[in-house]
């Protein structure tokens, strides 16, 4: 035992400062949302795997049935979220980098989107709201 800051503070960690490091390790080792889109985006356009894999769980990579883009729901901190190839026949800036062969996809979260992969570089939305006018 030392003394620090005039507490009796013990020199070998216990059960706090080993819970403190375990989890700091697994938070560390955590994968972000965006690391996680760009999983999902490399393995479904640019790999075009069946299946993507995320903290060794396998989602399937299907197609739409009308428009046939690819698309996987996955899971994520607990939340279902949908990767969506973007559609190259509508007029956003999207479809248009799509028509020129860039690799697009959308992400939403409960019908809203929140984020993209254009060519392996990840936005992620604002949840701000516009104000109306």
């Amino acid at each position: 035992m030392t003394i620090a800051d005039g507490k009796m503070v013990s020199s070998r960690p216990g059960r706090d400062e080993f819970r403190r490091r375990y989890d700091k390790a697994a938070w560390e080792d955590a994968m972000t949302l965006e690391e996680a889109m760009l999983k999902v985006w490399r393995e479904a356009l640019v790999e075009d795997a069946a299946e993507a894999e995320l903290d060794g769980k396998k989602f399937a990579v299907r197609e739409t049935p009308r428009k046939r883009l690819r698309e996987v729901d996955f899971e994520f901190e607990g939340q279902t979220l949908r990767g969506l190839e973007q559609n190259p026949n509508t007029e956003s800036r999207w479809a248009q980098m799509a028509r020129k062969g860039h690799k697009v996809m959308q992400f939403l979260s409960a019908v809203r989107y929140v984020g993209n992969v254009v060519d392996g570089k990840v936005m992620l939305y604002s949840g701000k709201k516009r104000a109306r006018r």
